[in-house]
């Protein structure tokens, strides 16, 4: 859970919630300084998300788990449809929102302490390119295979990223090199998010290609089932149990 002081993307949002104000800045480690798209985007309506996100929509089946559910904007649109599902956040502020714009179950939690006390669950979202939450492979391995044993036999991980090499901006490409000096991967970036006078702790969130993804998933009983594209290099990806056959194992 994060500190108050350390909650710059909850202040942010409940501002926006309360006010209509509010800003994030992004701040990497290597100096490079910008703001998102703003809080404002975590309450967007159904009717201006992207394709790709309605799409995903249609994907999703049984009861739910929202990992990183911001302002709740899918959690509520699920919830209105008639599904079950339970919002995530390690933002106490974020889950505030929630609740107030009427989640019915939504918990202050980080990804790694998602765990079997909340139950099975048979879809599992990451949009809002949350596939970063994973921050790097040998994490992402290791929650995958947890992610396993909270779900039913045919669940499925709704995941949206961004493809970092879709750029030509020179200072995400200088980056991708130091990255891979520093042997990390080229997306794999470390950042903290800044909002008046609260700051998070730095942490890092990985942007990978769709290969880079297949090769994350590889041994972790998940593959992909299919890939939803969107704009400027964002991607969703529907990602399914692996099928072992019984020829395979003997």
């Amino acid at each position: 859970m994060l500190r108050d002081f350390e909650d710059a993307h909850g202040h942010a949002i409940y501002d926006y919630f309360k006010k209509k104000t509010g800003y994030e800045i992004i701040e990497r480690d290597d100096g490079y300084v910008d703001i998102s798209g703003g809080p404002a985007a975590y309450f967007r309506e159904y009717r201006d998300w992207g394709k790709h996100e309605k799409e995903a929509m249609k994907r999703v089946k049984g009861r739910v788990l929202d990992i990183g559910c911001g302002a709740g904007r899918h959690a509520l649109y699920l919830q209105n449809k008639g599904f079950e599902i339970v919002g995530v956040d390690i933002s106490p502020l974020a889950i505030k929102v929630c609740k107030e714009r009427g989640l019915r179950y939504a918990e202050v939690l980080s990804i790694t302490q998602v765990s079997s006390k909340l139950g099975k669950f048979d879809t599992i979202l990451m949009l809002g390119n949350n596939f970063g939450l994973f921050e790097n492979p040998r994490r992402a391995g290791w929650l995958l295979r947890r992610f396993k044993s909270i779900t039913s036999k045919n669940a499925r991980i709704i995941a949206e990223t961004r493809d970092p090499y879709v750029t030509d901006n020179p200072d995400h490409l200088s980056y991708h090199e130091l990255n891979r000096k520093r042997g990390r991967m080229p997306g794999q970036v470390r950042i903290r998010v800044r909002y008046r006078r609260y700051a998070t702790p730095w942490f890092d969130y990985l942007l990978v290609s769709k290969s880079e993804m297949q090769e994350i998933l590889e041994g972790t009983g998940w593959r992909i089932k299919e890939f939803i594209d969107g704009k400027e290099g964002m991607y969703i990806a529907v990602i399914e149990k692996s099928v072992i056959s019984i020829s395979s194992v003997i």
